[in-house]
């Protein structure tokens, strides 16, 4: 492996463009597992050598899912507007955007119109037969047991390329600024949330003063009700189904919140599928279905997890972290799971201005 060192902090920003290095260039900077700093660079992202992205958002943080949900800090990576398509790990449906290291891309003119050729030649590297990954290595890097796989990817080892980041460490929401990753509008309105979400916990009877303040001065809250509440059905009893069939391309509406809390129990969940709290700024939006989900990767385990009843994966809706103290503002944008029975399929003819864009 190749120093990468001089290579790893280019300070990317939120709309800067890129070109992602050669297959050749990448390879180089990886170890025989096929990591940098403990990331694994994944087949699928092989395709996109050679490309050049606008850069989604810097990944300076993201949040862990594998142990009890948690902020860590990432150095030197980003995300790009490329997102898995899981073809390397068993056909995981799950669409994570992807991590890119630094080291894996160049910076370059936004102005700049010449084409890049897909797996253009590399540079010339050193190439240490003895040391350097291949692209073998990175395959074989993808699973272990033949029987039933484990996966490996950077879901699974984003505790191991990461570091412990608490909710109160100042310097991360100055990188959110710094990098355009985050409005300082948007950071001053999470934490007023947070604020008045603190003084309803702590019981001292202004509970309700703080949810009509967030839900009536529409400044802090944009419209959107008061996100921290929990559907009346008992644990122990059944939540309700509704098979549409939908398919990709199809339009939906997601009914309102008050019509989702009637299909969730007392822990938020219908059929074992929880409705999150930040999921709430969709309700009553109309958005494309991006495609039906029954397999995904289970980030704790590797193991593949197939669906008893398919989720919805809507376009452009995905968690915007702005509810979760111990991990605000997480720019890993993943995607929201539906149930089809929180959606409502609309006519293609809706009017344009109906079709939610956020």
């Amino acid at each position: 492996m190749v120093d990468v060192s001089s290579q790893s902090n280019l300070r990317l920003k939120a709309g800067e463009f890129v070109e992602v290095k050669s297959k050749e260039e990448v390879l180089a900077t990886l170890d025989q597992n096929g990591c940098l700093e403990g990331l694994p660079f994944m087949p699928e992202m092989f395709r996109h050598c050679g490309q050049r992205f606008k850069v989604y958002k810097r990944a300076h943080k993201t949040c862990d899912t594998v142990f009890p949900v948690r902020s860590r800090r990432m150095s030197n990576a980003v995300h790009l507007e490329t997102r898995c398509d899981g073809s390397a790990h068993g056909g995981c449906q799950a669409g994570c955007l992807i991590f890119w290291k630094e080291a894996w891309l160049r910076r370059v003119d936004a102005k700049s119109v010449a084409p890049i050729a897909i797996g253009k030649a590399a540079e010339s590297l050193p190439h240490d037969n003895q040391t350097s990954c291949r692209e073998a290595d990175v395959w074989n890097a993808t699973s272990s047991g033949a029987d039933k796989p484990r996966y490996v990817c950077q879901a699974t080892q984003l505790p191991y390329a990461t570091t412990d980041l608490k909710w109160s460490q100042i310097d991360q929401y100055v990188e959110d600024l710094r990098s355009r990753n985050v409005t300082g509008v948007a950071i001053l309105k999470g934490f007023t949330f947070q604020a008045l979400n603190h003084l309803k916990n702590k019981r001292f009877g202004i509970g309700r003063i703080a949810r009509w303040l967030y839900n009536n001065v529409s400044p802090l809250s944009d419209g959107i009700p008061w996100p921290i509440r929990t559907g009346s059905i008992a644990v122990d009893q059944p939540t309700p189904k509704q098979v549409l069939g939908l398919q990709p391309g199809e339009l939906v509406r997601i009914k309102s919140y008050e019509e989702i809390l009637r299909t969730v129990n007392t822990r938020n969940r219908n059929r074992g599928m929880v409705f999150d709290r930040e999921m709430v700024p969709y309700c009553g939006g109309v958005y494309r279905v991006l495609k039906r989900v029954d397999r995904i990767v289970d980030e704790k385990t590797g193991e593949m997890l197939e669906m008893k009843t398919p989720c919805i994966i809507l376009d452009s809706v995905v968690c915007e972290a702005r509810y979760s103290e111990c991990r605000m503002f997480c720019p890993r944008s993943i995607y929201s799971y539906w149930r089809e029975v929180w959606l409502e399929r609309v006519a293609e003819a809706v009017p344009a201005r109906e079709l939610s864009t956020t």
